[in-house]
């Protein structure tokens, strides 16, 4: 996969990020991966020796906040940003196309998890078919173990806990800023997936 920035133009896009007011780094990671949509994080490996590149030249400051480290774009950043607007807007133009590339990749990915699984569920269903004198439903019921019923209450609870604690997140999300169409169409994809996992699982 080709590089997500070409050489330089992540340290002016963090230039360009800081210009709206001063972040912590991790802020800046976090900011950098909404812009992607959630399909691209820069790591700290990425982002922090490129804020220092830009402390040496002066186009960055940075404060203390406790054992936080709060970054502010400098007057001699700012003019640097000024004379490079029309490449920012390259940038912002080839971030659109990295994200239209990623939300491809990560598309295709799923769908192929998708087939595989769904291969699996079929081939678990035709060998359980094959099978002689399958045992009713309501005895394996009526046989449970006082552990399998502990089981089967703590699997549920998980996936109550997990429902909620995603209604919880996409709430939070949403106090701030709008779903976008692919964040929704990869919460969908994910969850048809696990979906289809867990139905194999059970059925196996």
């Amino acid at each position: 996969m080709p590089p997500v920035f070409a050489h330089g133009a992540l340290r002016l896009y963090l230039l360009a990020l800081l210009e709206s007011g001063p972040r912590h780094g991790y802020e800046l990671i976090k900011a950098l991966g909404d812009r992607f949509g959630g399909t691209y994080s820069p790591s700290a490996g990425t982002i922090y020796p490129r804020l220092g590149k830009l402390e040496e030249e002066g186009l960055v400051a940075t404060e203390s906040e406790g054992r936080r480290t709060k970054y502010l774009i400098t007057e001699a950043g700012l003019a640097e940003l000024d004379r490079r607007r029309e490449e920012l807007a390259g940038v912002e133009d080839t971030i659109s196309a990295s994200v239209r590339r990623l939300a491809d990749t990560l598309r295709e990915d799923i769908r192929a998890n998708m087939r595989g699984l769904r291969a699996d569920l079929a081939a678990t269903a035709e060998a359980a078919r094959t099978q002689p004198g399958p045992v009713p439903f309501q005895v394996r019921t009526r046989s449970y173990s006082a552990e399998g019923q502990q089981m089967l209450k703590e699997a549920e609870l998980m996936v109550q806990s997990f429902r909620d604690d995603m209604r919880v997140e996409l709430r939070q999300h949403s106090a701030g800023q709008e779903l976008t169409p692919l964040v929704l169409e990869t919460i969908r994809a994910v969850l048809d997936q696990a979906r289809i996992s867990i139905r194999s699982s059970l059925r196996s």
